[in-house]
């Protein structure tokens, strides 16, 4: 595999540029594709700073647009939209406060309803629930789609009457506030 071209600081304006047309990123993974190709690293802060002046680059926007297309387009749940936040080298702080205040107004209990709905529309949920290994699988993906241990138990249990299985599955709590 050859090494890519090292670019000058117009060089690296145009490939930023060309990067921010296919999608949205935050300054880290930006700094991080830029110091890459950089032939001074120096440039890059220079980059970065033009992009954010001419408003190109801007992380709490990105933030938020990231956190309402998580909830609205794939209705994840507030930890997992947190965690690939600070996957995608946002800030963690700014990525808290961005997610607390999407998901301010949100019921969980009524999103993981619609995710299960989605997720699992082709099964008979109480029937399917009622298999020990298809109970843990589902609180599993529950947690995965980063839904809280209780929410996710509260809504099991409508559909189960094997409710005390559930209390065995609950864990800590990542701190989100």
């Amino acid at each position: 595999m050859r090494k890519p071209k090292l670019l000058d600081e117009p060089g690296l304006l145009d490939y930023a540029a060309r990067i921010l047309g296919m999608r949205a990123h935050s300054l880290g993974e930006l700094r991080e594709k830029l110091r890459r190709r950089a032939s001074q690293l120096g440039d890059v802060d220079h980059v970065l700073k033009k992009l954010k002046e001419i408003g190109y680059l801007d992380d709490k926007r990105f933030a938020e647009n990231y956190a309402a297309n998580r909830l609205a387009g794939d209705g994840l749940g507030k930890m997992r939209v947190l965690r690939d936040l600070r996957q995608r080298r946002v800030a963690p702080a700014l990525a808290e406060k961005v997610v607390n205040e999407t998901y301010r107004a949100i019921d969980e209990e009524a999103l993981i309803e619609a995710w299960l709905a989605r997720k699992l529309r082709s099964k008979d949920l109480p029937e399917w629930l009622s298999v020990d290994k298809n109970l843990a699988s589902a609180f599993r993906r529950l947690r995965t789609a980063g839904f809280s241990g209780p929410a996710a138990i509260r809504v099991l249990k409508r559909y189960t009457k094997q409710a005390s299985a559930l209390e065995d599955f609950n864990e800590p709590e990542e701190p989100v506030e």
